[in-house]
């Protein structure tokens, strides 16, 4: 148990809960705390930073049962004309990249209202905290190919010129957070933040100042109205739900994957020992006979192709 963590009740509610996350960066009056995370994941400097941001109406929802634990409403855009969809994943479902990729791409091109329009459309830029490894692949020393915070844009393969910028993303991936409890950088405070907060019992040196403090200070627990600490509890039983969900199906899964493999291995052993026989026994095989075999799934009818293989004078008997 680290120092600053609080082993007996929250202080902080889970700012990687639905209702939290959006009443820390989805509020009119906390813009500071989006902004200031979009300038630091998105490594944002000098004239590229954000100053000010517009919420957007969240008409790019999908209401895929799988994926309700994904924010995909926190989206925004500043004075320029960038957008910025901002996503928090909880848990790694399938088709979540293509998900991700799906949003971004269509922030971008619901910009458009006619084909007159093209060159006024503008960047659009996905942000995604996922709270689990994405990128798990690690180099011969040990350490992830991936870094925790990964930027991505279109690359020329032969020169390794970037260009095409309009849609770009980033991805901060909690679990590779490796700073304990004294992150330095910015980008570590916020992996820091999103990790531990629900554990904190006291406002930790690492996030005693401003953006950090004042996302705490949103989640604090104490400040939440009973309808909100319902709001919040129902979040996270939501969430409790779906992980059993999700872990059932991939045992289901599993289990159905170990019958078919049992059963597919009987059947492929029964052809191999079919054509063990029918050499043993001398009868020649075409490539038409061996290609019938090979192609055989019905245990039943590889049986009957092995009993007539012990008797027949033929090859051709016995597939007749």
């Amino acid at each position: 148990m680290g120092r600053y963590k609080s082993a007996v009740h929250a202080v902080f509610a889970d700012p990687r809960t639905d209702f939290v996350f959006k009443r820390i960066f989805g509020a009119e009056g906390r813009k500071s705390l989006l902004i200031a995370l979009l300038n630091d994941l998105l490594e944002f400097h000098g004239d590229r930073r954000i100053v000010d941001v517009q919420h957007l109406t969240g008409e790019q929802h999908i209401d895929v049962s799988q994926l309700k634990l994904s924010i995909v409403d926190v989206k925004c855009t500043d004075a320029t004309g960038r957008r910025f969809v901002v996503e928090m994943q909880v848990l790694k479902v399938e088709g979540f990249e293509k998900r991700v990729v799906y949003n971004t791409s269509k922030a971008y091109v619901m910009q458009l209202r006619n084909a007159e329009e093209y060159p006024t459309l503008c960047d659009v830029f996905g942000v995604t905290i996922c709270n689990f490894n994405l990128w798990t692949e690690r180099d011969e020393h040990g350490h992830f190919k991936v870094p925790m915070l990964s930027r991505w844009r279109m690359q020329e393969q032969h020169s390794g010129e970037r260009g095409l910028p309009q849609v770009q993303y980033a991805f901060l991936e909690l679990p590779k957070y490796s700073a304990g409890d004294a992150p330095e950088t910015l980008i570590d405070r916020w992996a820091y933040f999103f990790r531990e907060a629900k554990n904190l019992n006291v406002v930790p040196p690492p996030l005693a100042e401003a953006p950090f403090r004042d996302a705490l200070e949103v989640s604090r627990a104490a400040g939440f109205t009973p309808d909100e600490w319902e709001a919040y509890e129902r979040a996270k039983m939501a969430e409790q739900d779906a992980r059993g969900a999700l872990a059932l199906e991939r045992q289901e899964g599993r289990a159905e994957g170990r019958v078919e493999g049992r059963v597919e291995g009987r059947i492929e052993g029964t052809r191999e020992a079919l054509l063990l026989l029918l050499a043993h026994r001398g009868l020649a095989l075409t490539d038409g006979h061996r290609a019938t075999v090979a192609a055989c799934v019905d245990g039943a009818l590889l049986d009957r192709w092995f009993q007539r293989a012990l008797t027949a004078s033929s090859a051709d008997e016995v597939f007749a």
